[in-house]
């Protein structure tokens, strides 16, 4: 089994910065690729930015002001949010891919973690 524990949303004005945590923790033999989604009302989740191994992406709505990294010394994802926006309101989910002690690969979703963008 492996648990998430997200950290790091509020509230802020447009043109602030937030930064998320997202810890792994388990049965983690490796973790394949860390990812950050977001979901706001009436909306679908939808993509924000993904880091593997050698490789980043990231939507075309944060590029320039999202940084995702992680910290694979401590199973650990990071998104630093700069100028925020109204719209980057929404509640941001971080996914684990995860190969477990067991040989098994599994998608894991950590808690949610509401961000609040006022103008």
């Amino acid at each position: 089994q492996v648990q998430l524990v997200e950290s790091g949303g509020g509230s802020v004005q447009a043109g602030g910065s937030l930064r998320l945590s997202c810890a792994a923790s388990g049965s983690i033999f490796s973790i394949n690729a860390m990812g950050w989604y977001r979901q706001a009302p009436g909306k679908q989740r939808e993509l924000v930015a993904v880091i593997g191994r050698g490789f980043t992406n990231y939507s075309d709505s944060v590029k320039g002001r999202f940084t995702i990294s992680r910290d694979n010394a401590k199973n650990t994802v990071y998104l630093q949010m700069n100028s925020l926006k109204p719209e980057d309101t929404a509640v941001y989910y971080c996914k684990v891919v995860v190969t477990t002690t067991k040989y098994h690969e599994y998608d894991y979703w950590g808690q949610g973690t509401q961000v609040t963008v006022s103008s």
